[in-house]
């Protein structure tokens, strides 16, 4: 006798134990977001889903079930000849769909069969989705940020490497959304996540933070490329303490035309990039720009970025969007050993900034 299809909503109970747990949405949904460590097993791939849409909503409701689960069936099947085809008795899988329903619910009822241990996640993605977005927005307001604040390529991120590698509690939104914050800030190589992907990855990052200790974060506007942060933590960093990171432009310049070396080495790219500059500075001054990312006078270019367009539009002294800075740490220069000392005398001196929460 098939035993009955377990239940289980978000968040996972404590001590609950899977071997897998399985997206069984079409790989389009997958890419977009799913739950962290989950694999991806569609029922439907991307095309079988939408003919199975259209069919439901222009023609037949019926004709639609019958094709869908015909396809359902036929990639079941195709799993159970792969993937599952190793599985032991003990075998425990965790499922979920888009809503918990026809998807997830035809893969759990075939594993129940064969004697697998079967859970449902109720409700599916959606209720994930909605356990993720509550848990941002309850954490933003509980967490004492600590912000780090400075002109562009001063050190903020390798400090915040520095603080995560001695144990520190760090938030890297820039390492999140797989870009720099800037105009010349996308990789190609590692596109963005989309919206819902980046808010997933933030909801894994904040989850587990204590909010009686310090979480050091960079200063971002509200945008990262073309991702969102979320409001709550948005207005949080505006009204978190702010901590400026003061290096000299030679050795900034310095360090971002080593950082970004291989992007550099794309002239088209850099052109087409300065191209998006039109209006904030003369054609003259961008032709200029162009032919000595030509000839190769990377460092020279990266200093005249910083000194022309940067500095002059990016203020760290309190008349932006976020608080005056407490104080201002020097860095002068970006090898390790300089990185590790301002670390670790913000350490010491944020502690007086910090202002451990009450937590209910």
């Amino acid at each position: 006798m098939s035993r009955t299809i377990g239940k289980i909503s978000f968040p996972l109970p404590e001590g609950s134990h899977f071997h897998e747990m399985i997206d069984v949405r079409a790989p389009v949904e997958f890419a977009e977001d799913h739950v962290t460590g989950a694999i991806n097993l569609p029922v439907l791939n991307d095309e079988e889903r939408c003919l199975v849409g259209t069919i439901y909503k222009q023609s037949s409701p019926f004709d639609a079930r019958k094709i869908g689960a015909s396809l359902v069936s036929k990639n079941i099947a195709a799993h159970l000849d792969s993937h599952f085809s190793t599985k032991g008795r003990d075998y425990r899988p965790l499922l979920y769909c888009w809503r918990g329903g026809q998807r997830s619910g035809s893969m759990a009822t075939v594993l129940n069969d064969i004697g697998w241990a079967t859970t449902l996640i109720d409700g599916g993605y959606r209720t994930y989705r909605t356990h993720v977005n509550e848990t941002i927005s309850r954490k933003s307001e509980e967490l004492s940020l600590i912000v780090l604040n400075g002109f562009t390529g001063a050190g903020k991120t390798l400090i915040l490497k520095s603080l995560e590698k001695s144990g520190h509690q760090v938030l890297d939104l820039e390492a999140m959304a797989s870009h720099k914050g800037s105009v010349f800030g996308g990789d190609p190589e590692n596109p963005q996540p989309a919206q819902k992907r980046f808010e997933s990855l933030l909801f894994d990052r904040i989850a587990p933070f204590d909010p009686t200790r310090p979480v050091f974060v960079e200063a971002e506007s509200s945008k990262i490329g073309k991702l969102n942060l979320p409001n709550p933590l948005w207005q949080q960093m505006k009204q978190a303490p702010v901590v400026e990171i003061c290096s000299p432009l030679e050795s900034r310049a310095a360090y971002l035309t080593a950082d970004y070396r291989e992007w550099l080495s794309d002239p088209g790219r850099v052109s087409r990039t300065i191209d998006r500059l039109k209006g904030f500075h003369a054609d003259k001054i961008l032709t200029e720009w162009k032919l000595m990312s030509e000839r190769g006078e990377w460092e020279e270019l990266v200093t005249l970025l910083l000194s022309e367009h940067y500095d002059r539009r990016y203020s760290v002294g309190g008349s932006g969007s976020f608080e005056r800075p407490s104080f201002t740490l020097p860095l002068p220069a970006h090898d390790p050993a300089s990185i590790e000392f301002c670390a670790a005398e913000l350490v010491e001196k944020s502690s007086s900034l910090f202002t451990p929460a009450v937590v209910s």
